[in-house]
C-alpha cells in the first residue's frame, strides 16, 4: 500500500485509518450481506440498520435530547445558509448574525434574500483574527446565527456566545463539530458539513429542535423544508448512503476514543504543542489572537511572503501536505482535526525548528 503522508488539509480532511480500513472491507460486502455498502438500497434492512446506528451514536456522543431531530442532508453548509432563512426568516423580520469569517459572511448574503439582517458583531476590522467579546442584538430577532470555528482564519468560539434568554440560536459547526463536548440544549439548531470532522464530503448533519422544524415555512419545495426530512428519517429521496455509513463509523471511533471529553483533551494537547512552539519562535507567529485560537485550524506566518513560500516548498517536499494558508490570510494553515495524529504535529514542529535554525 502507498505510504500515507501527514495531511493537513482543511477539508475534505484526514479520517481515522481504522475507519478507512473497515470501509475498504465493506465496499465489497457490508458484513455478511454479499452486497457492498455502495450498492445497498437505502430502504433495505441492511442500510436502515446503518442509518439507525449512525443516528444512535450521534445522539449518544452529544447527549442529544429527545425533542431534537437528527437529519442527514445534502448540499453542504452552503445550502443551509439559504435554507435556514427560507424556513425561519419572513419578510419584515430580522435575523442577527455574528460575523467572524468568510463563511458567516456568505450566510449573511443568503439571509438578505429573504428578510432583514442585523450584524450583531463582527471582527472584519482586523481581518477576522479574533472572536468579538460582545454583541449588540436586535430587539426581536427571528434567530441568532454564528459560526463556531473559522477554518480560514484560525479562530474559534471558546464557548457559546451570550445571547438573550429564549433566543433561537443556530450554529454552523462545520469545522469543529464533536471536537469537544457540546450542550445541545443551548441551541435550536446545529449544522455541519461532514468533510472536516465527521466523514466525507457530500453529507450535512443537522441537529434541530422539533418545534423549530414545525415552525418552518410550508410554502417551500418539499426538499427545502426540514419537516420533509424529519418526517421521512432523511429518506425522502435517496440519501448519501456511503456518507451516512462513514459518519456512523467515525462516531463509533470517537466513542472508542472515550467520547467527546476525551477527544477534546487530545485536541488540546495537539494544538498546545504547535501553539507553544509558535509562541516561542522568533521566525513563525500565529495570526489569531491568543484567546480566539482554534483547536482545529492553526494559522501562522513568518511575516515575509518569500520565506513563507520557501518554507512551504521544503515542508511539502518532506511529506507534509496541504499546509498552504488561504489567500485571505496567507502563510500556512495546519488543520489538525480529531483524526489527525499527534505524532504528525510533533513531526511538523520538529521540521519547523530545523527550518528556523537554518534560516
Amino acid at each position: 500500500m502507498t505510504s500515507r503522508v501527514y495531511n493537513f488539509s482543511a477539508g475534505p480532511a484526514v479520517m481515522p485509518v481504522e475507519v478507512l480500513e473497515e470501509a475498504r472491507e465493506n465496499l465489497l460486502s457490508l458484513g455478511e450481506t454479499g452486497i457492498g455498502i455502495l450498492e445497498h438500497s437505502h430502504r433495505g434492512k441492511a442500510f436502515m440498520a446503518v442509518r439507525d446506528e449512525a443516528e444512535a451514536l450521534i445522539r449518544e456522543l452529544a447527549s442529544i435530547p429527545d425533542n431534537y431531530d437528527v437529519l442527514f442532508l445534502q448540499g453542504g453548509a452552503s445550502l443551509q445558509f439559504g435554507m435556514i432563512p427560507m424556513n425561519f426568516l419572513s419578510e419584515g423580520q430580522t435575523a442577527d448574525y455574528l460575523v467572524t469569517g468568510a463563511w458567516s459572511k456568505k450566510a449573511v448574503t443568503e439571509a438578505k434574500l429573504f428578510g432583514n439582517v442585523h450584524i450583531a458583531s463582527t471582527s472584519e476590522d482586523r481581518n477576522f483574527c479574533y472572536i468579538p467579546k460582545q454583541a449588540q442584538f436586535s430587539s426581536y430577532p427571528a434567530y441568532i446565527h454564528f459560526t463556531s470555528n473559522n477554518t480560514i482564519f484560525g479562530t474559534q468560539y471558546a464557548a457559546e456566545p451570550d445571547v438573550p434568554e429564549d433566543s433561537i440560536l443556530i450554529c454552523d459547526a462545520s469545522s469543529d463539530i464533536f471536537c469537544r463536548p457540546i450542550d445541545v440544549s443551548k441551541y435550536a439548531m446545529i449544522y455541519a458539513g461532514a468533510q472536516k470532522n465527521l466523514g466525507p464530503s457530500g453529507l450535512t448533519l443537522v441537529i434541530i429542535r422539533k418545534d423549530l422544524v414545525e415552525a418552518g415555512s410550508e410554502s417551500l419545495s418539499a426538499m427545502l423544508q426540514y419537516r420533509t426530512h424529519a418526517e421521512n428519517q432523511s429518506l425522502y429521496n435517496t440519501p448519501p448512503t456511503f456518507g451516512i455509513y462513514l459518519v456512523g463509523r467515525v462516531c463509533a471511533w470517537l466513542k472508542a476514543q472515550g467520547g467527546l471529553a476525551a477527544i477534546e483533551a487530545k485536541n488540546r494537547a495537539k494544538a498546545g504543542v504547535l501553539y507553544d512552539y509558535l509562541d516561542s519562535s522568533e521566525l513563525f507567529r500565529p495570526t489569531a489572537d491568543h484567546d480566539s485560537r482554534s483547536l482545529m485550524n492553526v494559522t501562522f506566518v513568518t511575516g515575509d511572503a518569500d520565506r513563507d513560500a520557501e518554507f512551504l516548498k521544503q515542508v511539502t517536499a518532506a511529506g507534509f501536505q496541504n499546509l498552504k494558508g488561504h489567500r485571505s490570510v496567507g502563510g500556512m494553515r495546519a488543520s489538525i482535526y480529531n483524526a489527525f495524529p499527534a505524532e504528525g504535529v510533533d513531526a511538523l514542529v520538529n521540521f519547523m525548528r530545523d527550518f528556523e535554525a537554518k534560516s
